[in-house]
């Protein structure tokens, strides 16, 4: 588009310059040739008054220089070139009684009327030049049995001269709007030029930022990965690895805290790997979401002697894979705060399945704390833990909800979009 803005511009400014270098030549061009044909008749021993001639053609070069050539600053000056109009109408006029070759110089008052004159003074310059024409035609003397020729012929003249006129002035008009067209454009296009490179800087920076934000996030999700396999397998291995210990006189109950401090080394491990591959957590992909959260209930129940059991409700059906692992680590985290702090004697999770919404419950009845209390760090938002819960459920338009105070238990709720397999609801 800028380009062939630029080039439309640069071929009306070459179209302008040519008009103005022939219109600035004309008229001394058709004033020599009206010259040279009257002074040769001569030789065919036609009369001519060669020194009337010479002198008003000399009078309307001058008149021609002063105004048309050496004083370009005139032209917009509009009654001084009515005056310069008048006087060379007048110039032309004396030339064709005198000499009635000289209406090929009077052809320039035409397009001096266009270029000079303005609104309806150019029709009278139009109709003032026609009327000189008309007399040439008759030999440039009109007498009294020739006046109502030379009006038929003026009149004829000044219609066909009118109609070429109005054409001329529309084609002005054209040239005029097309040039304010193109001025437009061109700032336009600048205004556009600017706006992409704005837009290519602004780009440039969307793309810096979207690679940090890649980055962060990608920290973000292997320090929740981190933590919700590495952390909580090694936190559960040393606890039955100290439950072993203080049992060493009972081999049977020291042997069965072994088997399942290996058994939860074995099953981080795998899931540390997974975490490095952004595989989904085994559990899941072995398994329904609902059987899944029942299996990590159960296995939790095992190692810690507490009971808890999973309610499913609703329709239970298969859904977006970071919508599974996002509830899954929720149940995971949730019941790893429990053996960590509640010292509570039941949980109880409820995963209910709705038309728009799936939701995690998990409650119970320890020790229960202050939700709203400030931490040392300034946040109210509790431990990672609950802040890699929360923004897990946030990244999925969900929420994360808790209830608890000392000595009532504790509640947490997790509710995002039901989005399934398919992107449908």
């Amino acid at each position: 588009m800028v380009s062939i803005e630029a080039e439309l511009r640069a071929e009306y400014d070459r179209w302008e310059r040519d008009q103005a270098r022939v219109y600035g030549v004309l008229p001394y061009f058709l004033l020599a040739v009206s010259a040279l044909i009257t002074l040769v008749q001569q030789v065919w021993r036609v009369p001519v008054p060669v020194v009337p001639v010479l002198a008003l053609s000399a009078a309307a070069a001058l008149w021609l220089l002063w105004f048309h050539t050496l004083n370009p600053r005139w032209h917009d000056n509009r009654p001084l070139m009515v005056v310069y109009y008048v006087g060379l109408l007048v110039l032309s006029a004396n030339l064709v009684v005198i000499a009635p070759w000289y209406a090929f110089f009077n052809l320039i008052g035409y397009a001096h009327a266009f270029r000079y004159l303005v609104g309806h003074w150019r029709y009278a310059g139009v109709a003032g030049t026609a009327l000189i024409a008309a007399a040439s035609y008759l030999g440039g003397r009109v007498g009294p049995d020739d006046w109502w020729a030379w009006l038929v012929l003026g009149l004829i003249t000044m219609v066909l001269a009118g109609v070429f006129a109005h054409f001329t002035e529309m084609a002005l008009v054209r040239n005029v709007r097309q040039k304010r067209a193109l001025a437009e454009l061109h700032v336009a296009n600048a205004k556009l030029e600017a706006a992409l490179a704005e837009n290519a800087a602004l780009h440039a920076q969307l793309l810096v930022q979207a690679r940090e934000a890649g980055v962060l996030d990608e920290r973000q999700r292997m320090a929740r990965e981190i933590h919700d396999t590495l952390a909580q397998g090694l936190a559960g291995v040393l606890t039955q690895l100290q439950a072993a210990e203080q049992t060493l006189g009972d081999r049977p109950t020291s042997r069965r805290h072994l088997t399942a401090a290996t058994n939860l080394a074995r099953e981080s491990l795998t899931e540390a790997r997974r975490t490095v591959h952004a595989v989904e957590p085994s559990v899941l992909a072995e398994a329904r979401l609902p059987d899944a959260i029942s299996e990590v209930t159960k296995r939790w129940a095992e190692v810690n002697h507490v009971a808890a059991v999973l309610t499913t409700t609703g329709h239970a059906r298969p859904l977006r894979a970071d919508i599974e692992v996002a509830l899954l680590r929720t149940a995971q985290e949730a019941l790893a705060n429990v053996a960590k702090h509640a010292k509570a004697g039941r949980v109880g999770l409820t995963l209910s399945y709705m038309e728009d919404l799936v939701t995690l419950d998990v409650r119970d009845d320890g020790v229960g704390f202050e939700p709203n209390t400030r931490r040392a760090n300034g946040s109210t938002d509790g431990g990672f833990g609950i802040a890699g819960m929360r923004h897990r459920v946030q990244r999925l338009a969900g929420r994360l909800d808790i209830e608890s105070e000392p000595g009532g238990g504790t509640a947490v709720s997790a509710t995002v979009p039901a989005i399934g397999v398919e992107g449908a609801r």
